[in-house]
């Protein structure tokens, strides 16, 4: 069953006239599902039947079966079952001073196998569909009201950085994205939108052509192949000269920076070799480098790097001449790293 989600403003146009509703009344709900984020009870506009009519076929299924809070406020995790199916989804926001950014999952569950990732412990079960992607993001627009006053209080910019590998369920990641865009909706800016991929080569090629605005971050983890291929499996079949070229395109056809994430991992990836070659590809790419204090995974033994380690790491790069961000962990002990709050709870079940 499509949701109202999975409808552009066209087709749930299309619907309503059928039903015997003038054109205008699309427009009024769907400005106020994607700008206000209101469910169809909260349309005092409405009439009474139209409701009830549209929540029976055009149902929203957005359910929070579990939330989390933490940084006094300032961080909320969420457990969302979306959809018909029912995905079990985690959707993070986080408001700072100056900015309130949401993390969407694009899979329920993640097929790359990358080692130090909670998704990655639970295999692929199911891509989300547009509708489900951008119902993260009402879900956000909606709870960004609560958050603390020390944040601006309304959602700025989203990141597709939660469960799954965004550039494996490229047709409906890129639907989503003309969602955020559209002027009649949410009309996020596509500057304030970030996708970030474990190094799908071919799909950096068309995120570059079909939405050039769109900010690129890439998990690469490692410098060489041999230790990237361990860390990062689809490595074996994009490795990283094949990547540095797909984001040498992207970059001069978006004349944009690339983004490059590190999540350290003790006496694994933050030696000062490792710094040396993740200096030279940053250069080459000119791209800003964000480092990541490990979360700690269940079932996975190795630890983060300790403070001592990331800062000498950071301090290579910068000596190197690369621009670098130590990443704000947020939310360690609701356990806000993708994946681990649906891991536990299907541990529980």
């Amino acid at each position: 069953m499509a949701t109202a989600y999975d409808l552009t403003l066209e087709q749930l146009t299309e619907r309503l006239v059928a039903w015997g509703e003038p054109a205008f009344r699309a427009k009024q709900v769907y400005a106020q599902l994607w700008r206000r984020g209101a469910t169809y009870e909260e349309m005092s506009d409405v009439s009474g039947l139209l409701r009830e009519r549209l929540d029976s076929e055009l149902p929203l299924l957005v359910e929070t079966v579990a939330e989390r809070i933490a940084d006094r406020g300032a961080t909320r995790k969420a457990l969302l079952r979306l959809g018909s199916d029912g995905h079990m989804v985690e959707t993070v926001l986080m408001g700072y001073p100056e900015r309130v950014t949401v993390c969407v999952s694009s899979q329920v569950g993640c097929a790359m196998g990358c080692t130090f990732c909670a998704t990655g412990q639970m295999g692929l079960a199911n891509n989300l569909t547009a509708g489900e992607i951008a119902a993260q993001v009402v879900w956000a627009r909606r709870e960004a009201e609560r958050l603390p006053p020390s944040t601006p209080r309304r959602l700025t910019n989203v990141v597709f950085m939660g469960m799954g590998e965004p550039l494996a369920n490229e047709r409906h990641v890129f639907g989503a994205l003309t969602k955020l865009a559209d002027t009649a909706g949410l009309g996020l800016g596509a500057r304030h939108v970030v996708v970030s991929t474990v190094g799908i080569a071919p799909g950096i090629e068309r995120l570059a052509h079909a939405h050039p605005q769109v900010g690129l971050a890439v998990s690469l983890h490692a410098a060489d192949d041999e230790l990237r291929s361990d860390l990062v499996p689809p490595n074996r079949r994009w490795p990283l000269a094949e990547l540095e070229r797909a984001l040498e395109g992207w970059r001069r056809l978006t004349r944009r920076r690339p983004s490059i994430e590190w999540a350290l991992i003790d006496h694994v990836n933050d030696t000062l070799e490792q710094a040396r070659k993740l200096s030279a590809i940053a250069r080459r790419l000119h791209a800003h480098v964000n480092l990541i204090p490990l979360n700690p995974t269940p079932g996975y033994e190795v630890r983060g790097s300790s403070k001592a380690r990331v800062r000498s790491f950071a301090n290579a790069l910068i000596g190197a001449g690369v621009n670098v961000t130590i990443r704000d962990t947020r939310g360690r002990g609701i356990e806000a790293a993708c994946g681990q709050l649906a891991l536990s709870a299907d541990l529980a079940r």
